[in-house]
């Protein structure tokens, strides 16, 4: 009988400390991250002129919401409490008066840290720090935590983001939890129930499909990322994405391969976070950025990930199922020159075996809506015809008649 009502009682703990918080992320988050670009080079003014460009360029409107500061906005030392505090320089006026400031604007706020010791840059971690931690988040309105794995000696990743899930929750303040440990650890076999969205891969890098070695680990360009990891969509559903990291659109890559990454993350279900620097962007990164029926696709509430459906002659086929029977399909030529697509629906079963979905072409007709010019391109009885730039794309969507 005691050693019944002991089980018993670990079980009520366990239930009581397994759940991160729900209702959050039902669709993948969207917002902005100062790493991309400006690494720890941060500060007060920059974060201010990064909100108000959320409202005069249409990012709010169109669906981003949060704006997170990455590593290098602590001091290098924790007070004589052991309590992070914001650096005085870059942040005089500290967390919670900017975290007001975004707010204001109707939009949320978020911060990093590491599991570790230390950050990746070196500032403090909040390994031994991590109720304290969770409580200053709190108290300062964070909305979001993004939590990396540097300096993470003998450390158990499923255990340490536990810990950090449970401190978030006695805090009580709800919080998108974003697991950031590159997919070393698997997270997406045992992080449903720790966080919201976590990282796939390691760090990403503004290129095509380059790979950028750093001695033990390498940045990796958009379809370096893409094709690390084929067999985790499964995985991924609301309120807990794959994050293939945040974006690299305006900064540096052509407009063509821009329009790709974004229709690919996309597609992913992936969280769309910024990485560049809103203030000074061209008028079409702005366009491709606040695209909003592609914005939509992504932000489709059956949170499913898309999927390879085929690849011949240098042409990625892409699908993603849609609610209310409609389909995304994207059209990727990774060829260095143009190409002449002629795709013949009636050649193809399409469909999505792991959801058990299967678009129906013998009893159904779809109109097909080109989502980047916003244009009608007849329907599925027809061939689709279109050319396509080098390293361009073709989204389009699939809606039964």
């Amino acid at each position: 009988m005691k050693t019944d009502l002991l089980l018993i009682s670990l079980l009520f703990i366990q239930l009581i400390h397994s759940q991160k918080f729900e209702g959050l992320a039902q669709t993948p988050p969207m917002g902005w991250n100062s790493w991309n670009t400006f690494e720890t080079n941060i500060n007060e003014q920059l974060v201010k002129d990064i909100a108000d460009k959320f409202e005069e360029h249409g990012f709010k409107e169109a669906g981003y919401e949060y704006i997170v500061l990455d590593d290098g906005w602590m001091a290098k030392e924790r007070d004589d409490n052991g309590n992070l505090i914001a650096d005085p320089e870059k942040f005089p006026s500290g967390m919670k008066a900017l975290a007001d400031y975004i707010h204001s604007k109707g939009l949320k706020f978020g911060l990093y840290n590491c599991a570790g010791s230390k950050t990746c840059a070196g500032y403090p971690g909040s390994r031994g720090y991590e109720y304290q931690d969770a409580r200053a988040y709190a108290s300062w309105d964070v909305d979001f935590l993004k939590y990396d794995w540097c300096n993470t000696e003998k450390l158990n990743a499923e255990g340490a983001y536990i810990t950090m899930r449970d401190a978030l929750k006695k805090a009580g303040r709800p919080m998108v939890f974003s697991i950031c440990e590159w997919g070393d650890n698997e997270p997406w076999k045992w992080a449903e129930d720790v966080g919201h969205m976590w990282r796939a891969t390691g760090d990403i890098i503004n290129c095509w499909d380059c790979e950028v070695g750093h001695g033990s680990w390498s940045s990796r360009g958009i379809w370096k990322i893409i094709n690390l990891r084929d067999k985790i969509r499964k995985f991924s559903g609301p309120g807990h994405f794959n994050d293939y990291d945040m974006m690299e659109v305006g900064n540096g890559m052509t407009n063509a391969e821009d329009r790709s990454h974004f229709a690919m993350w996309s597609m992913l279900a992936s969280p769309l976070i910024m990485g560049n620097d809103l203030r000074s962007m061209s008028n079409a990164t702005i366009e491709i950025l606040t695209n909003k029926e592609v914005i939509a696709v992504n932000q489709d509430p059956l949170g499913i990930q898309g999927f390879r459906f085929t690849n011949e002659n240098d042409m990625e086929v892409w699908i993603k199922p849609l609610e209310h029977g409609s389909w995304a399909m994207v059209f990727v030529n990774m060829k260095d020159h143009d190409v002449i697509l002629d795709f013949d629906f009636t050649k193809h079963d399409i469909g999505d075996d792991l959801k058990g979905l299967r678009m129906d072409l013998d009893s159904n007709t779809y109109t097909i809506r080109d989502l980047l010019k916003h244009s009608e391109m007849g329907n599925t009885k027809r061939n689709l015809k279109s050319t396509i730039n080098s390293h361009d794309v073709l989204m389009i969507q699939l809606n039964k008649k």
